[in-house]
């Protein structure tokens, strides 16, 4: 029986209880934006007591569904003023599921003149709020170390690093990766980090010890639903397998990462370069999965047993699409950085003008030990640049600015970690790619409109996650469950939207879209296991929608309007070479986009 964990910072106390019963079809997303619309005050500072800190894993999580360890973390964003839900992998998902726990709330905060750090540890049926302050302050590859030394059960951990305990609003919440060598699984985007930092928690720890695989409710069809979703998922392109029946390369997320898109993104002109001010760059192919890929297979031949880097790495148990990787040292074939994805390699590389694949891993690096979401820190590096501080394609410089957050009273140090909003506004820059804001991702709106859409209406402020019509626009996933190319763009932007938030539900990679909108019966093993795991139907539109009305019922309340719905200026006036082209859907048509949900 699955049950909630709720913990009050405020005395330290903490209570089990039962999930209510309008809760009982909620995990993941769905479970953390229904706790935040129902229990925090839309009107209060997300830095203080009121607001919460919500965490929950997807409904699948710790099942034999495939790539469905997934977890959710949410509160109200420090960073937009509204809801925010970010998704990650790592352990903690799944050791959380194993021992029963729908969902943890932390409420409440230490007095305003507490000096003490401390960590959740949450077992089964057990929970200790624990002193740690030798936690505190410490770069996160030192304290996931620390952490397994001291819990030696191969917990997960998600936590903050020194940006979310400064409570500074580019801090994302870390968590470790299978082999506890990377803080890299961050749910990165909101400064959500700062939230948990609020609540002078520094990690919460999960022992998935005495813990058992949750059991389906119709386990011949979740079985056979499972299965199926398997099958479509090694047999399709972009998720299949290393290799196909002749040896060569196939699927592009096992050999290349998500930063396969890098070259893709290139040649199709939406790559954003140096502060979105062109759709190409002549660097990007330094800096891309197939050149990762290359030298990992480089440092093996040169190491051999003792080269670190990995391609079709998984980022949590049982994950068969395994995108991830291990990037490593040239020099000594040992870990750099885990993992380095698209959305990093493109903020911290091709929107800086940098294309050195060292410089980009180090930069990376960097943000992983100080608790930074990579895509709000290279957007701030890059209002360095627009506002002078900084040269464009100065990956040193780059480097030596971002160490400055390390240094607790660096002015420099707490821009840098503080968001490309603040950044650009502090520095006179006019050109700031944000929404509600929250910077821009590595897709530039005005030759892929549908993204632009995604950026515009979604509740969350610019995310491509939130409704990914980069399968669409560019990969040409055709959907033979509906055609998503059929519809304009408001349309597709909505159909993502909706069904997005249903898979950050389940607990399912995001990266099965691209199998389930291209294989009828890829689509139903998604929702069969789904449907069979609770025993009930579940409609993959109307599940989708019903949280996005929680969502966008939280920020009206906040105060969000239709203006917030929009791109920054720029965007509509300045063409973006190379097809010199602006971002044209209407006002009109983005209001329609989520009318009446």
């Amino acid at each position: 029986m699955s049950k909630i964990l709720r913990i009050n910072m405020s005395d330290l106390s903490h209570k089990w209880e039962s999930v209510p019963k309008d809760y009982e079809t909620l995990a993941g997303r769905a479970f953390t934006s229904a706790v935040v619309n129902r229990e925090v005050d839309p009107t209060c500072h997300p830095l203080r007591e009121y607001n919460k800190f919500v965490i929950s894993p997807g409904l699948l999580a710790g099942t034999q569904a495939p790539s469905s360890g997934r977890m959710s973390v949410g509160g109200k964003s420090p960073l937009t003023g509204g809801i925010k839900e970010a998704n990650a992998g790592g352990l903690t998902g799944e050791r959380l599921a194993r021992i029963g726990v729908r969902g943890i709330i932390i409420e409440g905060a230490p007095p305003k003149d507490s000096k003490d750090w401390y960590s959740v540890v949450v077992r089964k049926d057990a929970c200790e709020i624990v002193k740690t302050n030798d936690y505190a302050g410490k770069g996160l590859y030192e304290l996931i170390g620390k952490i397994w030394k001291d819990y030696p059960v191969k917990p997960g951990i998600i936590g903050c690093g020194m940006a979310g305990q400064r409570l500074l609003k580019g801090a994302g919440v870390f968590g470790n990766n299978p082999e506890n060598a990377d803080p890299g699984r961050y749910a990165g985007r909101g400064g959500l980090g700062a939230v948990l930092g609020s609540k002078r928690v520094v990690a919460v720890i999960s022992d998935a010890t005495g813990g058992k695989a949750p059991e389906p409710k119709e386990k011949e069809r979740f079985d056979k639903g499972q299965k199926a979703l398997r099958e479509a998922l090694d047999k399709h392109a972009v998720t299949g397998k290393l290799t196909n029946a002749e040896g060569k390369p196939f699927g592009g997320l096992k050999n290349y990462g998500t930063n396969v898109l890098q070259n893709i993104l290139n040649e199709a002109g939406g790559l954003p370069a140096r502060g979105f001010s062109s759709g190409r760059s002549d660097t990007a192919a330094k800096i891309s999965g197939e050149a990762v890929h290359e030298l990992v297979d480089k440092t093996k031949k040169k190491f051999g047993d003792a080269a670190e880097g990995k391609y079709a790495h998984a980022c949590h148990t049982g994950c068969v699409i395994r995108c991830s990787n291990v990037v490593p040292y040239e020099n000594t074939g040992k870990l750099h950085v885990s993992p380095l994805e698209y959305e990093s390699a493109w903020a911290l590389g091709t929107n800086l003008g940098i294309g050195v694949l060292h410089d980009v891993a180090e930069l990376n690096r960097l943000c992983n030990d100080i608790g930074l979401d990579t895509i709000e820190t290279g957007n701030t590096l890059a209002m360095l640049m627009e506002g002078g501080l900084l040269k464009y394609g100065d990956g040193p410089g780059a480097i030596k600015a971002l160490k400055e957050a390390y240094e607790p009273a660096s002015p420099l140090g707490r821009l840098v970690s503080s968001g490309a909003k603040t950044a650009g506004e502090v520095l006179g820059v006019t050109r700031i790619p944000v929404v509600k804001g929250q910077a821009l991702p590595a897709y530039d709106p005005r030759p892929i409109r549908g993204i632009g859409v995604t950026y515009a209406t979604t509740p969350m402020g610019a995310d491509h996650t939130a409704g990914y019509t980069i399968a669409a626009e560019i990969l040409g996933i055709k959907g033979t469950v509906t055609d998503p190319r059929a519809l304009n763009k408001a349309e597709l932007s909505k159909a993502f939207q909706a069904s997005t938030a249903y898979i950050d539900s389940t607990g399912y990679c995001l990266f099965i879209a691209f199998c389930v909108l291209d294989n009828d019966a890829g689509f139903k093993g998604m929702t069969d296991s789904v449907s069979a795991f609770l025993g009930k139907e579940i409609d993959v539109t109307q599940y989708g929608l019903a949280i996005l009305k929680n969502e966008r019922d939280f920020n009206k309340k906040a105060g969000f309007t239709e203006k917030d719905d929009r791109l920054p200026e720029f965007f509509r006036t300045e063409k973006l070479p190379p097809h010199n082209v602006t971002f044209d859907v209407t006002d009109a048509e983005l209001d329609a986009v989520l009318k009446g949900v």
